[in-house]
């Protein structure tokens, strides 16, 4: 698999999060929107590239089964008087995504899920957030992959 498919696959996963967090689309009805109209297509003189849908798929329906524990798991690691909920919608598309893949995808290594999805965030937030969403992902990576990180330092 293409490392442009999957980064691909993440940007369309936190924009779909995005649009069920603000505007309460089924899962369903997103599919079948960023299938036919978004992934690998032009929207508005952009080109979006082609992505893996099924890895996509994971993602989002990964981070919608699982929202409740990686919710707990993203406040923990927040700074406090900060709770996931007075975060921007789409860096908490951001986070959520990213605490997904770092707790259910051990087939990915941890450093690569932080590095893409902090350049996701960094194509929609100003970069003290994307810095934050670097800092909340690396410290779930600790907690959920320590092993990862005992072998490296």
């Amino acid at each position: 698999m293409s490392r442009d498919k999957r980064s691909a696959s993440r940007l369309g996963a936190v924009q779909a999060l995005y649009q069920m967090d603000i505007a309460g689309a089924p899962i369903a009805d997103v599919f079948a929107e960023f299938e036919s109209h978004w992934l690998g297509r032009e929207v508005e003189g952009d080109a979006y590239k082609p992505a893996e849908v099924k890895f996509f798929r994971d993602v989002v329906e990964g981070v919608v089964r699982d929202q409740r524990a990686l919710d707990k798991d993203i406040d923990a690691a927040l700074a406090k008087g900060w709770p996931l909920k007075r975060i921007e919608a789409i860096l908490r598309a951001v986070l959520r995504a990213g605490a997904y893949e770092l707790s259910s995808r051990k087939d990915i290594p941890a450093r690569v899920v932080i590095t893409e999805y902090v350049d996701v965030a960094n194509a929609f937030v100003d970069k003290d957030e994307a810095g934050m969403a670097n800092a909340v992902l690396d410290a779930l990576a600790r907690d959920f992959r320590a092993d990862e990180f005992k072998s490296a330092s």
